[in-house]
């Protein structure tokens, strides 16, 4: 038997996981219908490699193999907190390096994956978007990070799959969404347990609240006033911050999903009482959670995170205004794993131009 597998769609390198279960009836047209069911249980039940799929013909398996090879190769593995986190350099079938990072906690494991190799953004005080775009992911790419990291978990089930990698989820929406789908109904993870993340993509948010699936938003907000926002992140210049909260209050009304702002402290910039009160007076009406998280180190950004001390004062303030707020526990900081420190670390970055500090009122 002959196996023809379908070429990658717009060219792009395709992982076995892009083929939904059409594409794989398809390539296995010539053989016993029961044979798609097999297939499809090895791919998404067992996440086995089509060489142990043992219910298959061993020369079907041997084709499936040349024809369905993985998209990601290990390049480097780096392990910290213990070994609760997981970091992988991922290379790509065309040479493209992109990173996923996976998280156990007491009673879940989280995997937060890559949607784009770098970002275009260009948020200056996130390593990826030093780095520059090079390309989207595609479905499958996206999918099967979700895999290896359940591979590597073994026993402990990931029960949590975070879109807040490398890339704008929003800005790759098709191949993205084809994700969600995919690890939805073929990984068996729940919408509930599912959440992307956005700087600010604003048509990207409306199309996501006409979505069947009703999956969590979380949106790196990082200023409550337009003016420091168009400098932290630029894309507010375009979709400024009332936009961004009819977008949110059309998504929430549409899914019943509690809505989460992030945000990255940084030592003197975003961190005072005003921008607090200014946070709060965002989030509240939005009924959205805010996560606090102090700016991790990266190398093309000189301006620091918050001291610990004013972090714990910063949601205290936002709490007496009425705001819910947690104070996000940093993983992987040693291993650059942590929020806004994906870089693909083998590739050159460029060093950002600092913000200008906020003057004290």
């Amino acid at each position: 038997m002959t196996v023809n597998a379908p070429p990658p769609a717009g060219g792009l390198p395709t992982s076995r996981y892009d083929l939904d279960r059409d594409a794989l009836a398809d390539l296995l047209a010539d053989q016993p219908a029961y044979r798609l069911d097999q297939l499809w249980q090895g791919l998404y039940r067992d996440l086995a490699e089509p060489e142990e799929m043992t219910t298959l013909p061993a020369s079907l398996r041997r084709d499936l193999a040349e024809h369905l090879p993985a998209a990601l190769v290990e390049d480097t593995r780096s392990v910290g907190d213990r070994g609760r986190t997981v970091k992988w350099l991922w290379r790509l079938a065309d040479g493209t390096l992109i990173e996923t990072v996976l998280m156990h906690y007491r009673n879940r494991s989280t995997v937060c994956v890559s949607t784009q190799a770098g970002c275009a953004m260009a948020c200056g005080f996130c390593a990826t978007g030093q780095m520059g775009f090079d390309r989207h992911l595609t479905a499958g790419e996206i999918v099967e990070q979700v895999v290896r990291a359940q591979v590597e978990a073994g026993d402990r089930r990931v029960s949590n799959v975070v879109f807040m990698g490398m890339g704008e989820p929003l800005a790759n929406y098709d191949r993205t969404w084809a994700a969600v789908e995919r690890i939805h109904d073929g990984l068996g993870l729940s919408a509930r347990h599912l959440t992307i993340s956005t700087v600010g993509l604003v048509p990207g948010i409306r199309r996501l609240a006409t979505e069947s699936l009703p999956v969590n938003l979380a949106v790196s907000l990082h200023a409550a006033d337009d003016d420091l926002r168009d400098e932290l992140v630029p894309v507010n210049r375009r979709w400024p911050l009332a936009e961004l909260a009819e977008a949110c209050r059309e998504h929430v009304t549409a899914t019943g999903r509690r809505l989460s702002f992030e945000w990255a402290l940084i030592d003197g910039t975003n961190d005072r009482p005003e921008d607090a009160r200014r946070l709060a007076a965002y989030a509240r009406p939005l009924g959205a959670h805010v996560n606090l998280i102090p700016l991790n180190p990266t190398p093309g950004w000189p301006t620091v995170g918050t001291p610990p001390d004013r972090v714990r004062a910063f949601a205290d303030e936002l709490r007496s205004h009425g705001s819910n707020a947690t104070i996000r526990r940093t993983r992987g900081t040693e291993i650059d794993a942590a929020c806004g420190q994906l870089r693909a670390d083998r590739t050159d970055i460029r060093v950002a131009v600092p913000i200008r500090r906020q003057p004290a009122n």
